[in-house]
């Protein structure tokens, strides 16, 4: 049943392989501890005492609360496609009490490094130089995230609009406008790529150093290469680009609205928590520059 509910994700929700993996892990993680605490091997037949017992394990293992919420999440998914396919008539998920999250704010990269690594970092020469830049880039000021830069194709860019289509969780679909410079960049990049690999059928925009589709892995080494010349911060990942990018458009007054729609979010809930960085930086210059906020001597 766990693989029927995987393909239902994959081929219906349309979810990304890394989001259906996380679901698979949580999902058989749960069935081994029903299976050897309580010898269920049917998750039918979990009853909430059960969950409740789970729950209490992960907490004991010092899973944070954020996991925790996540792991039931899934759970809450698979038994809600249960009773949809009719295998289930009572959600065990029901009466559930999780952990209260814990506020986390987003690790960003601030504006001046930012600034830094694009105007003052060197980049490498050549086709592999001008294609980290551009994926670099394109992180930063689209806010895209980084499954949704390897399947962007040339079609997905409308020039005429500048602006870019970029489909996410879902399949869902958000326009996220293309600065100039970008696109001029994104033209050299393409002749570059043309001339190098000529025998390729250009889709994908981004591409290995062999002119293949890119891998996660591939995105995440270059964007921690990178930005670990700008920042000691401990996280440097591709997400981090995204968080910098939404960060930055609060910091200036952006509308959250807008930030919402950028960044293809479904409700303001996952959108507020950069007006909180927002407040934290707005609280820093009142401390600087208010008389009663500077610290005397």
């Amino acid at each position: 049943m766990i693989e029927l509910f995987i393909k239902h994700l994959q081929y219906e929700k349309r979810y990304s392989p890394h989001t259906c993996l996380s679901y698979r892990t949580d999902l058989e993680q749960f069935a081994n501890y029903m299976q050897y605490q309580y010898e269920l091997v049917q998750l039918q037949e979990v009853k909430l005492i059960h969950i409740r017992s789970w729950l209490v394990s992960l907490l004991q293992e010092k899973k944070s609360s954020a996991s925790i919420h996540r792991k039931a999440s899934s759970l809450k998914s698979y038994y809600k496609f249960m009773r949809q396919q009719g295998h289930m008539t009572l959600n065990p998920m029901t009466g559930v009490t999780l952990p209260k999250k814990g506020e986390r704010l987003p690790v960003f990269v601030e504006e001046q490094r930012m600034v830094q690594l694009f105007e003052r970092l060197s980049f490498p020469e050549g086709y592999e130089g001008l294609r980290d830049y551009l994926m670099i880039d394109l992180l930063y000021t689209t806010g895209m995230r980084r499954s949704e830069l390897i399947n962007l194709t040339w079609s997905d860019i409308d020039r005429g609009n500048h602006n870019v289509r970029i489909f996410g969780k879902g399949g869902k679909m958000r326009i996220v406008p293309l600065l100039p410079h970008i696109e001029k960049t994104l033209d050299r990049y393409k002749e570059m790529v043309i001339d190098l690999f000529p025998e390729l059928t250009l889709k994908e925009v981004i591409l290995t150093d062999r002119g293949e589709v890119l891998y996660p892995k591939f995105v995440y080494n270059k964007v921690k290469q990178y930005l670990s010349v700008v920042t000691t911060a401990k996280k440097r990942s591709p997400h981090v680009l995204r968080h910098s990018f939404a960060t930055h458009l609060s910091n200036n007054g952006a509308e959250l609205n807008a930030i919402k729609d950028l960044l293809g979010h479904s409700s303001l809930a996952s959108t507020q928590i950069y007006t909180h960085t927002s407040i934290e930086n707005l609280k820093k210059v009142y401390e600087m520059a208010h008389p009663k906020g500077k610290k005397k001597d």
